[in-house]
């Protein structure tokens, strides 16, 4: 495994794995050596973060956008930045695999 894909750290952008949010992406809020707090914005606001557990998770990308480096310097985020960040992330993943 690629050690770089495995460590899961504040303002990376995972997708679930297991459970009813499985495929969604979600930037993470706060992690510990167990456990990752997720929030996207729409159903897992900044006020109500999901708890999911790390296996459960895969990471997709550390993002260097403006919200990415709110939460890495605990700044306020708003929901309507997740959603605008995450929706813009699915978009370019997703022409980048319809591409190839």
């Amino acid at each position: 495994m690629d050690p770089e894909k495995t460590t899961i750290a504040t303002a990376d952008v995972v997708s679930s794995t297991a459970g009813r949010d499985q495929g969604q992406l979600f930037y993470v809020m706060d992690a510990d050596d167990q456990f990752v707090t997720l929030v996207n914005g729409r159903n897992r606001p900044v006020e109500k973060p999901k708890r999911k557990k790390r296996k459960h998770v895969e990471k997709v990308l550390r993002s260097e956008t403006r919200v990415a480096e709110k939460l890495r310097s605990g700044d306020k985020v708003l929901n309507g930045e997740l959603r605008r960040d995450l929706a813009s992330l699915s978009r370019s993943m997703q022409g980048k695999n319809l591409g190839g």
